[in-house]
């Protein structure tokens, strides 16, 4: 990796995997823990409403970077922002291990607001290694590398998360969480030495936009406009956490389009062609990132988790099954209240209890069960399934580069915006593998095997790798030198939103009787995505082509 890459990204290969370690850890088990009885130590919530904070969460982890990338290209500098967010989500995560509402909120602000310093400083100084004639032509491919890092570090925190929870408790997976990110700041100190020379604070130039003007241009009205839609009475969209989240998006998606209609003749198309794969890539993230609601649901109510013989004595040995006992009369009590959620109305919800499980087992399955209903049953832990996705990002990532290694040489390599196209519409065959996988078990009336969720994951993992490297990497290539990690930070808002969307999208499920029709809806978008795509690609060509790029 030497001749090729400089070697400044082996050390954030390694902060961002132990970083993407802790915050993955907590989106695994995130969901689990707020639907979680009290009895058991979890917060009681509702699925709904659980969806809804995730929605909130993982959506405002993403907003936060508009400000923490200006205030690291003006003020802080990338060093500085990066020990201050990490420290902050650090800090995050251990108190969530405090089973308390308050230090709950109090502990995802702190994430929420780390996560805005660190998240578009260490890409950036990604994309500022690669600037120099040396390493220029291998920019993708160093974002391909990085992003693995990324999910090696979402593969083995749920492994963990399982361990500790199943050993010691909620708490002790949030703690470990904490320490895994400070971990990777240790790691960052290391190999200072490293990245000194892209760690370079952009020059104030004229018609630079001022920190005041920013916060009393953007923040301000993002906060009366968030205050305004909190406080409208009946719902707009569904929740007053939504409302308010929407509303507040409007003043910073004014500000990127001002920011585009008020650039100069040479920086006017990239920033174009950066808003155009904003607006498309959002689309994808808010069915991606159901993968910690919709696709966690699926795991955790809709799968079939038991695990028998020989794979529940070596899954035992190292603590990652969960036992749970089966009692007929249990299963009376729960029987299709999963399917069926409702709201205060007085209508059924769904109960919350752990024999939930057995609702939706095979007919072969609860006649042995009911020869003993006191026996135990090994169940994987539903947190396992997050995993899923990150593993075959680092089986198929050395294959995807490859790939494009090879077209490259042969002439042949797409275009960056012609990767996140194809991206896009493989990104909607995987909804078909879970519409199929409703079918089969029957809308929900049996569970079906975990090798559908495997399939899902699998093809949808493709998708990512031609889209989001792709769109880390196009972010650097085409942004303005001074505005690098303020449209890094835009970058990231469209996934903000996109994650919000996701969560809405999420708390729509008990809407949908027949669960494929969920599944064809997101199927629906992803398509609409790429066809918008393929509307404005020859432009994308154009623009990367004027600025000497593929």
């Amino acid at each position: 990796m030497r001749n090729k890459h400089p070697r400044g990204l082996l050390f954030l290969f390694f902060t961002e995997m132990w970083e993407r370690f802790g915050y993955y850890l907590i989106i695994g088990i995130f969901v689990l823990y707020m639907i979680d009885p009290a009895a058991t130590g979890g917060m009681a919530f509702s699925d709904k409403y659980a969806d809804d904070i995730f929605g909130t969460y993982i959506a405002l982890t993403y907003l936060t970077p508009f400000l923490g990338g200006y205030l690291a290209d003006r003020v802080l500098g990338y060093f500085k922002a990066i020990y201050l967010g990490g420290f902050l989500m650090g800090l995050g995560y251990i108190g969530l291990g405090i089973h308390d509402t308050t230090a709950f909120y109090v502990s995802m602000a702190l994430i929420i607001v780390g996560n805005g310093f660190f998240k578009p400083s260490i890409s950036t100084l990604v994309g500022n290694l690669y600037s120099t004639e040396e390493y220029k032509a291998n920019k993708d491919a160093g974002y391909n590398i990085f992003y693995m890092g990324i999910n090696i570090g979402a593969f083995i925190c749920n492994i963990i998360a399982a361990f500790m929870r199943n050993q010691y408790g909620w708490s002790a997976a949030f703690i470990t969480a904490g320490v895994g990110m400070f971990i990777g700041l240790i790691i960052f100190t290391l190999g200072r030495k490293h990245l000194q020379s892209a760690n370079v604070m952009k020059p104030v130039q004229e018609g630079d936009i001022s920190l005041a003007r920013i916060l009393g241009m953007v923040f301000l009205p993002a906060i009366i406009c968030g205050a305004i839609g909190w406080m409208i009475p009946d719902n707009i969209f569904k929740s007053d956490s939504t409302d308010a989240f929407i509303f507040a998006c409007i003043p910073i998606i004014i500000f990127y389009v001002r920011l585009y209609l008020k650039a100069n003749h040479e920086d006017k198309r990239p920033l174009g062609a950066l808003l155009a794969i904003f607006a498309v890539g959002m689309l994808f993230w808010a069915v991606f990132k159901q993968n910690g609601t919709a696709l966690t649901r699926w795991a955790n109510y809709y799968t079939d988790r038991q695990v028998t013989g020989s794979t529940e004595q070596a899954l035992s040995s190292i603590y990652l099954v969960d036992k749970k006992d089966f009692q007929t009369k249990e299963v009376q009590k729960y029987d299709n209240q999963f399917q069926a959620e409702k709201d205060d109305a007085g209508e059924p919800i769904k109960v919350q209890g752990k024999d939930v499980y057995f609702t939706n087992i095979s007919n072969e399955q609860r006649v042995e069960l009911e020869k003993d209903p006191t026996q135990t049953v090994s169940l994987i832990n539903t947190e396992l399934f997050q995993s899923v996705n990150p593993g075959w990002i680092i089986l198929l990532t050395p294959v995807v580069v490859g790939f494009f290694l090879f077209m490259r040489r042969m002439g042949k390599e797409p275009s960056t915006p012609s990767k996140i196209v194809l991206g896009l519409f493989i990104s909607s065959l995987s909804c078909l593998v879970m519409v199929a996988a409703v079918y089969i078990g029957s809308n929900g009336a049996v569970k079906v095997s975990p090798l559908w969720l495997v399939g899902t994951y699998g093809v949808i993992t493709i998708g990512e790798l031609c889209l989001s490297p792709m769109g880390l990497s196009i972010v650097s290539k085409l942004s303005p030198p001074r505005l690098t990690a303020l449209m890094m930070g835009g970058f990231f808002l469209s996934i903000s939103i996109g994650n919000k969307l996701s969560g809405v999208l999420a708390s729509m499920w008990y809407d949908y009787e027949n669960k494929a029709n969920f599944f064809l809806v997101n199927c629906l978008l992803l398509l609409f995505a790429t066809l918008l795509g393929l509307s404005i690609l020859k432009r994308l060509n154009a623009v990367m082509k004027e600025k000497g790029l593929n």
